[in-house]
C-alpha cells in the first residue's frame, strides 16, 4: 500500500474531494496547506498571522511559508496525502530535501488531468463552505447558494474569484508555477496520469485501482 500521496491538478479537479475518499478509505491523514492556514488562521498562532498578511493582499504565500506550515503538520507523521501540494518547482524540491532528512519518500504523484472547458464548467457552478472549507457542485451534489454545509451547517457561497477572468489567471498560474513540478516528478518515475473528466465515483475507483495495484489483499469486495 502506498502510504505518502500528492494529488495536483488544475482547480476543480476534485482533488480535495479525492484526497478526503482516499484518507476515510485508507486511514491516511489528509492535508492541503489552504486547509491548513484557515486552521492556523483560526487559532491566531504566529504562522496564521503572517500568512493572513498575504491572502488578504491577493498574493500567493511564499514558499518558505508554505513549508514552514507543512513542516508543523507532518512531522511525527510517516503516512498521508497532500492535495495541491507542492505547487511551486521550489516547494517540491525542498519537500523532496525535508523527507528525505525525514528518512521518508514519496510513494506516488497524482496529477488528475482535466480540459479548460470542463474546468470552467465547473468553476461556473462550484459552491464553498466559507465554515469548514468544503467545496461542493451544484450539480453533482444537488445545493444552492445559501444552502447548509452539508459538513458542517454553514450556508454556502460563491467565492468571489470563482469568474472567467480570475480562472484565466489561476489557469496561467497552474501552466507556469504547477506544471513543472509535474514534470519533475515525472522525472523521478513518481507520476501518474488520471483522467478527472468522469464523475468523483469514477475519478475516485480509478485512483483506489491503482494504489492497491501491487496490494490484491487492499481490493474493494
Amino acid at each position: 500500500m502506498k502510504n505518502r500521496i500528492v494529488l495536483l491538478g488544475p482547480p476543480a479537479s476534485g482533488k480535495g474531494t479525492q484526497a478526503a475518499l482516499l484518507a476515510a478509505t485508507f486511514g491516511l491523514p489528509a492535508a492541503s496547506t489552504g486547509a491548513m492556514l484557515r486552521e492556523e488562521k483560526s487559532r491566531g498562532s504566529a504562522i496564521g498571522t503572517e500568512a493572513e498578511r498575504w491572502t488578504t493582499q491577493g498574493g500567493l504565500v511564499p514558499d518558505e511559508l508554505a513549508l514552514r506550515i507543512v513542516w508543523q503538520w507532518i512531522d511525527g507523521r510517516t503516512r498521508f496525502i497532500f492535495d495541491g501540494f507542492p505547487r511551486t518547482l521550489g516547494q517540491a524540491q525542498a519537500f523532496d530535501d525535508g523527507l528525505q532528512e525525514r528518512g521518508l519518500t514519496l510513494d506516488v504523484v497524482y496529477l488528475l488531468e482535466l480540459s479548460d472547458e470542463t474546468v470552467l464548467n465547473r468553476i461556473c457552478t462550484r459552491l464553498t463552505c466559507p465554515g469548514c472549507g468544503s467545496v461542493f457542485n451544484e450539480s453533482f451534489h444537488f445545493v444552492t447558494k445559501g444552502s447548509p454545509c452539508p459538513s458542517c451547517g454553514v450556508e454556502l457561497t460563491r467565492r468571489k474569484d470563482d469568474t472567467r477572468e480570475a480562472l484565466d489567471r489561476r489557469l496561467s498560474e497552474y501552466r507556469k508555477e504547477t506544471l513543472p513540478v509535474t514534470e519533475h516528478y515525472e522525472a523521478r518515475g513518481l507520476l501518474r496520469r488520471i483522467d478527472a473528466s468522469p464523475a468523483r465515483a469514477v475519478l475516485f475507483q480509478a485512483l483506489y485501482d491503482d494504489l492497491c495495484a501491487n496490494n490484491p489483499e487492499e481490493a474493494l469486495s
